[in-house]
This record gives C-alpha cells, structure tokens and sequence, in this order.
C-alpha cells in the first residue's frame, strides 16, 4: 500500500497524515506526503504534538510532490482546500484521489488554543486512517481505494 498526502505547503496537516499513517498502518505501507509549495520546513506545532502523542518523526521532511515523479502510490488524500483545487502533477495519472478535509491548527495565534486544534485534527487523521486500514483488505470487487476512503470520510458523519 502506498500513500501519498498533499497540503499546499507540507508543513503540518500532510506531515500529521505521513507520521499518523506510519503509526497506525503495517510496516509495509509506503506513506508519504508532499506539497504543491512547500514551506521547506516542518511547523514545529506539528512536531510538538507528533512528541505528545509518541509518533516517530524519523524522516519528516516538507517536500515537493515534483520529488515524487517515480512513486506511483497507490491513493493521493489531499487534507487541506488549496490542495484539492489543484491540478496534480501527471506523473499522478489516474491514481485514486480523494479530499480530506482539515482545518490548519498553525494558522491558530493562541498557543493553547493552538495546542488544542493540534489534538483535534491529529484525532480526526488517527480515526480516519485507522479506520481505512481496517477497511483496505475488505474493499470489495470494483470498489477503489478512493472509494473507500470517501466511505471513511463519510462515516465520520454517522459516529
């Protein structure tokens, strides 16, 4: 299975998705995430709270979706709104996409208010990807990997 997050700029809300992903999917996943501009450097509220929560950091990096010419991963989530308005790169071709989307905790001025969105989507990434790892192996036939994880999107309104 290979991943691959996109945010504008790859500084927090994808990078929260690559970590989180690593975390709670097999070893053998292939999560990445990468931007259309990237900010050149992870928000350190992104790696505050990847340290709360015990989530390794190893290899965190914001990067260009252009660096990711040879991945092929196998869906693309985009989690903020820029990003999914965007025409992605056609190295992508017809890799399953799908949107979702996440308020940016770094736009947040408050450190505790800051600290407390940081909790919150990092919440809503953890369900959402470890409800799609639970899902992936009973996709069933003529289901795609993006229609599945719209289903997990869609769920969240139901819980």
């Amino acid at each position: 299975m290979k991943l691959l997050f996109i945010c504008t700029h790859n500084r927090c809300r994808s990078i929260l998705a690559e970590a989180i992903g690593r975390h709670v999917f097999p070893a053998d996943a292939d999560i990445r995430s990468a931007g259309s501009s990237p900010a050149g450097e992870v928000y350190p509220g992104t790696l505050a709270y990847l340290s709360r929560q015990s989530i390794p950091q190893d290899g965190l990096v914001s990067q260009s979706w252009d660096d990711f010419s040879g991945f092929n991963p196998d869906l693309v989530i985009t989690v903020c709104d820029n990003a999914a308005g965007e025409t992605c790169p056609v190295w992508m071709g017809q890799t399953g996409k799908v949107h979702w989307p996440l308020p940016d905790p770094s736009k947040e001025t408050d450190a505790t208010v800051q600290q407390q969105q940081f909790d919150r989507v990092g919440e809503l990434i953890r369900e959402r990807l470890t409800l799609l790892a639970l899902t992936l192996p009973a996709v069933p036939q003529g289901e795609s990997l993006a229609d599945m994880a719209d289903q997990v999107l869609n769920a969240e309104q139901y819980v």
